[in-house]
């Protein structure tokens, strides 16, 4: 297959904003691509060469990516950094050089997706000493093979900025009007709980072409992440109780991070509800796990919480997200900043699935399993009820001790990844927050001179990002109270995809929690909407960016809010 093949799909997926009309152009080019028989030709759609959960990256700077440029079309960096500072888009830049190169030996071969791919690949897998030279060499090869539009797009996909707008959900339908027609919404769900095993859409689109019968086969694998079960956010303990019913079990909601924690023989692996794995940040919780969970695989769901070794007091997440990040000194911070695992669910263990067995016999076998150990392991917290004024008792003291909040859940559900109406809900007093992505910053002035210090956040729609504002204030100038606007500005200069004097332009990857006074209707930002007095509250290494706010989410928050005043008279 001819990579302008995939360039043409990246052209008409770029030229509408319509769900459907994309789900069209991916479904019939997915059946093209099936043909080929290439099933991880597909990961091309979403700019990767490996599935989601892979954490490789390309790990590819803009600088990197000019002198591969440069060595491609034999020009001087200081000519396409002249042109950047004006045009702020590599890709165009690579595009407007391949349309000016002479013409190609008469031998010379069209560009194929196979030829892309693999060495977009082997940039990957490279490091050490003259990596960086073999990287620029391999991306400059393609390049120099590619004509206008193919080279914009391979430079696109290195910087992780295709710009065509693909949501996994998008690419999920697209698969299932594909492949099954018109049964298309009765498999939905199926697609849906498949993709959320395995986060591979190679191993989707092999089992498709094979037949309904093969998505069945897509279990639980121990050692691989998946998609963790979410909860809606919701105000009052009547309607939390309409959701889930009743008698409801109601727990804790505690203020740390989510990791999904699976053990395999002697092997042990964390993974946060981004993927990530982080078991070499937390030695001692699989040293926990080890001592305290009876079995010899299992896949346990908990939330890890930090605390004072000396006060015995939870601290909030903004300390414990210090540890997700943190490579060295782990000695030290486990000491400084120890967790606590709390353990709310069970998806399998010794052999048995639990996915499709109800929430309340998973959490017996919960029990079963685990070995209370104070400031440890234990599992959470838990009341059933159907008592509003019980359930309100509980919620008081979980806020008393320092909890965020609380969980209530379906007794009679199965676990089920994403977010399912009727299977668990969230409640906390501050409903007005918001998780949404960086995707634009500018450098500060005075005592934050040299720091990325105004962030343009966020929401997602469709497969974009619209903006609902600027925000400048939240984070800390030093370390010790907490996550510091030096720490943001070294996860964003990684992801600055283009510059414009003060401002930058930031590859939607950083996920942040958002407090604000009000939102309201606004031009000024392409949601049509923006924030007043927007605060950061938290940076969430943990959430992944399909988990942030929708344009819908905003919606219903500003008409929760004109209701409210409208209560107040």
């Amino acid at each position: 297959m001819e990579y302008s093949e995939f360039v043409e799909v990246y052209n008409a997926l770029g030229d509408t904003t319509k769900r459907l009309e994309k789900e069209t152009i991916l479904s019939n080019f997915l059946k093209r691509l099936a043909k080929h028989g290439e099933g991880e030709w597909i990961y091309l759609l979403r700019g990767r060469v490996w599935p989601d959960y892979d954490e490789r990256e390309l790990g590819v700077s803009n600088q990197l990516i000019i002198k591969a440029i440069a060595f491609s079309f034999g020009i001087k960096t200081e000519a396409i950094n002249e042109r950047f500072k004006t045009k702020g888009d590599l890709g165009e830049i690579a595009e407007e050089f391949a349309k000016k190169k002479k013409q190609q030996a008469l031998f010379s071969k069209k560009l194929t997706v196979l030829k892309v791919f693999e060495n977009l690949r082997r940039v990957m897998e490279l490091e050490g000493k003259g990596s960086v030279e073999r990287k620029i060499e391999l991306i400059a090869e393609i390049l120099g093979n590619a004509n206008g539009e193919e080279a914009k797009y391979i430079v696109r996909t290195v910087l992780g900025d295709l710009r065509i707008g693909v949501a996994d959900a998008t690419l999920r339908e697209a698969i299932g009007e594909a492949f099954f027609g018109e049964r298309k919404a009765d498999l939905s769900e199926k697609l849906e709980v498949a993709y959320d095993m395995c986060n591979d859409f190679a191993v989707i689109l092999k089992a498709v072409v094979k037949g309904e019968k093969e998505l069945d086969k897509i279990g639980v694998i121990i050692g691989r992440p998946m998609n963790v079960m979410l909860p809606v956010k919701v105000t009052e303990i009547d309607e939390a109780f309409r959701i889930c019913g009743r008698p409801a079990a109601i727990e804790h909601k505690y203020d740390g991070f989510r990791m999904l924690i699976n053990k395999k023989g002697k092997e042990v692996f964390l993974f946060t509800r981004r993927l990530e794995n982080v078991t070499k940040q937390f030695p001692d919780v699989v040293e926990a796990i080890k001592k305290y969970v009876k079995g010899e695989d299992f896949i346990i769901d908990s939330e890890v919480v930090g605390y004072d070794p000396k006060t015995k007091r939870y601290r909030p997440f903004e300390a414990i997200s210090q540890r997700i990040k943190r490579k060295y000194d782990i000695d030290k911070i486990i000491k400084d900043l120890p967790v606590e695992v709390n353990v709310f669910d069970v998806i399998y263990h010794n052999g048995k699935s639990y996915i499709d067995v109800p929430f309340k016999d998973r959490r017996k076998i919960l029990e079963k399993i685990i070995i209370k150990e104070e400031w440890k392991i234990r599992p959470s917290t838990q009341i059933v009820t159907d008592s509003n004024e019980e359930a309100m008792k509980f919620y008081k003291e979980a806020l008393k001790i320092g909890e965020e909040g609380i969980m209530i859940k379906n007794l009679e559900t199965p676990y089920r990844q994403g977010r399912r109406v009727g299977y668990i809900v969230k409640m906390k007093p501050n409903a007005s927050d918001l998780d949404l992505v960086i995707t634009g910053a500018e450098y500060g002035s005075g005592k934050r001179a040299g720091t990325l210090s105004s962030y343009v956040v966020a929401c997602r729609e469709n497969g974009k990002f619209l903006e609902i504002g600027k925000v400048s204030s939240g984070l800390k100038e030093k370390e010790e109270e907490g996550f510091t606007y030096e720490e943001m500005t070294k996860l964003l200069r990684p992801l600055v995809l283009s510059e414009k004097g003060k401002e930058v332009k930031i590859k939607p990857k950083i996920v942040v929690a958002v407090t604000y006074q009000n939102i309201q209707a606004s031009p000024s930002y392409d949601s049509g909407f923006a924030m007043r007095f927007p605060r950061i509250t938290n940076y969430r290494p943990d959430k992944k960016v399909g988990e942030i706010a929708t344009l819908e989410d905003i919606k219903m928050e500003l008409k929760r809010m004109q209701r409210n005043r409208s209560h107040l008279g």
